[in-house]
């Protein structure tokens, strides 16, 4: 059976002064990582990328440490997969050298969206599925044809991350605010990130706006599914 839609959004209780400044210390690095690329020091931006997702799951850990019933322990166990497959594709070319770097990438990140979708579809629902969503087909047909013919023999493997992707935005929309716009932003980095890893002469300022649309779509999500999980009617009390 679908799950049953909540009546209204779930509220976050008030945040003690360890977790607002865990928020904080991601945002901080968000944009540390963000400033390093801009400027190319990547002496700072390659450490400082693999530091992102970790201060992100302490961030959900110390927000719903106090709060978690059951269901809420596995929505958080649902959540933290995410953030650590995440990290996994952020580091694919440190963290596991022995894979070929592209396709370990695009196979962390998949796997990374089927936990938020997972999260999100089933397990933290306040609405169903809006016109918003409607222009996803769109973009994904664009992206394919776009980047598809540049991609060689990455290009299945790049519509079905697509397909994935645009799912991750689709669940979003079904989740607690602010995920939509956390799934909007994580679908500008990916599309972004595509045409610098296929396309040619793509300027080097895209760098940076890939991470600075990645890190607010993640903390976006993880947001939202921090208020869906420590929502009463998710078992979160």
């Amino acid at each position: 059976m679908p799950p049953t839609p909540l009546r209204t959004g779930p509220r976050l209780a008030v945040l003690t002064p360890f977790d607002s400044a865990a928020w904080f210390l991601y945002a901080a690095a968000v944009l540390a990582h963000v400033l390093a690329l801009a400027l190319r020091n990547e002496a700072v931006a390659e450490p400082s990328k693999l530091v992102l997702m970790p201060l992100l799951a302490l961030a959900a850990w110390l927000t719903l440490r106090r709060r978690l019933g059951r269901a809420g322990r596995t929505s958080l166990a649902w959540l933290l997969a995410a953030i650590a497959l995440s990290w996994l594709g952020d580091g694919a070319a440190t963290l596991t050298p022995f894979l070929p770097t592209l396709p370990a990438m695009l196979g962390f990140f998949g796997l990374a969206h089927v936990a938020y979708i997972v999260l999100f579809w089933r397990r933290l629902t306040v609405r169903g599925l809006g016109l918003a969503v409607a222009g996803l087909p769109a973009w994904w047909l664009g992206m394919v044809l776009l980047v598809a013919p540049h991609a060689g023999g990455l290009a299945p493997a790049v519509a079905v991350y697509g397909v994935v992707l645009a799912c991750t935005c689709a669940a979003s929309w079904r989740g607690p605010s602010p995920a939509w716009w956390g799934g909007v932003a994580f679908l500008a980095s990916d599309s972004i990130l595509a045409f610098r890893l296929f396309l040619p002469d793509m300027p080097y300022w895209t760098s940076p706006l890939v991470m600075l649309t990645y890190g607010l779509g993640q903390g976006l999500l993880v947001w939202a599914a921090c208020r869906g999980i420590s929502s009463p009617r998710r078992g979160g009390q």
